[in-house]
């Protein structure tokens, strides 16, 4: 073969033509391929250039015999330096518990329940995988877009031959424990079903008494009494004082909307129509007594509908889902739970036209039908009928009358016709007589 071929192409010699080159093949039971085999080739494969197991290259001369021979390197199977790797990367003591932080991309779920999905940066990505049982137990899942840091091992999946994280912890990219002990409470209680949308009740169209849950020293009672005085004067409000932040606050609560439930009107017996747990914004420890579990389930037990208006519209707690309406405010609490005084009116005053409409309407179809009536009891009247009858006896008069001169008229025609035959007959007799 010629010298000026390059190191880079591919020569191709049959078995025999290698052997003669003095090239010594690897031996069996080496790590390497079988003689006269390249590994992962079939016997009689050509082999490349540059490749273990290739023939050498022509510009390097011919080999001088098997002393001056070159060792060729060790030829390992796919599955051999797979399972080198897989050995290496457990055998790092580092990469047995890391933590990740990454944006998740594609998420699917087998049909076994175990989940798959990828973390990426704008560098790299990697494969995750969680099996069925720490899907279960994790409080949230996975979302594309989401940015999490996952916690667990790396390991290689040697059927693919990929390296991937075997997560079995997860939680939102700079969540501290609060937001992890908040997440897994909400996925605790929406277990128990007390999130469920099919518990939660109406709100009365026009509540008479409502019932306040809030702390008496901020400006929340008081832009709360200010827009529930605007919009309907006619409710009376019952005020609960409760600690609403520090040490000891959820109990504050609880006993608030225990005393709200038991509260009636000493003079009509009525109870609260519906009641308002209230307070003011503030950072997620400052909001966290509505997010103990004996306030979730104080306020999904309570008798009757409860409207929760606890920080600013972008804070959430777990009272919020717990509630039969949520409220972004304090103040638009107030505004749900009582309707507006210029609506109302224009809403009476709509009834109002309707009711005269329908009642002309009523009037004049009773008239129309009083008038039948009239014109029916018109002919019951005696007047009418002795008139009826008068005009009925006349007409049998004349019916009378005409009858009897009819029968005269047919009695003289028959006498008419009798004096007329009567001297005939006369004569006859006498004739007779004679004879």
């Amino acid at each position: 073969m010629s010298s000026a071929k390059s190191s880079d192409e591919q020569a191709w010699l049959p078995f025999e033509d290698f052997l003669a080159s003095g090239a010594k093949p690897p031996t069996e039971g080496s790590g390497a391929a079988p003689r006269g085999k390249a590994a992962g080739a079939s016997p009689g494969a050509p082999a490349t250039a540059g490749e273990p197991g290739a023939a050498p290259n022509a510009s390097a001369g011919p080999s001088s015999g098997a002393s001056g021979a070159v060792p060729s390197p060790r030829i390992l199977s796919v599955g051999d330096l797979t399972r080198l790797v897989r050995q290496t990367i457990q055998d790092a003591p580092g990469l047995r518990d890391v933590w990740v932080e990454g944006e998740v991309g594609q998420v699917s779920v087998s049909s076994a329940g175990h989940c798959y999905f990828t973390l990426k940066d704008e560098r790299a990505q990697l494969r995750c995988m969680i099996f069925r049982d720490d899907r279960l137990a994790i409080p949230f899942q996975p979302l594309t877009g989401l940015r999490l840091v996952a916690h667990g091992r790396l390991d290689l999946f040697e059927p693919q031959g990929t390296y991937q994280l075997y997560v079995d912890t997860l939680q939102p990219s700079g969540f501290g424990d609060l937001a992890l002990r908040f997440e897994a409470l909400k996925a605790k209680l929406a277990a128990e079903g007390l999130f469920d949308a099919k518990r939660r009740r109406p709100l009365p169209p026009q509540p008479r008494v409502i019932g306040i849950a809030t702390s008496l020293s901020g400006a929340v009672l008081h832009d709360m009494r200010k827009v529930l005085g605007r919009r309907w004067p006619l409710v009376r409000v019952v005020v609960s004082a409760c600690q609403v932040q520090g040490a000891g606050a959820a109990e504050s609560v609880v006993a608030a909307l225990r005393r709200l439930s038991r509260w009636t009107d000493p003079e009509t017996g009525r109870a609260t129509d519906v009641v308002i747990l209230a307070r003011g914004g503030g950072s997620l420890e400052d909001l966290w007594a509505f997010n103990e579990e004996i306030v979730v389930r104080a306020v999904a037990a309570h008798p009757c509908p409860i409207v929760v208006g606890v920080g600013h519209e972008t804070d959430v707690t777990l009272a919020d889902f717990a509630a039969d309406v949520r409220a972004a405010t304090p103040s638009v609490a107030a505004e749900l739970v009582v309707p507006v005084r210029a609506e109302e009116l224009a809403r009476v005053r709509q009834i109002r036209q309707a009711l005269d409409a329908r009642m002309v309407t009523t009037l004049l179809a009773a008239g129309r039908t009083l008038e039948t009536e009239r014109r029916a009891l018109d002919g019951f009247r005696p007047s009418a009928y002795l008139a009826a009858e008068r005009e009925r006896v006349g007409l049998l008069l004349d019916r009378g009358a005409r009858a009897i001169q009819a029968r005269m008229e047919a009695d003289r025609a028959r006498l008419t016709r009798s004096g007329d035959r009567l001297p005939m007959l006369l004569q006859g007799r006498l004739a007779r007589g004679r004879t």
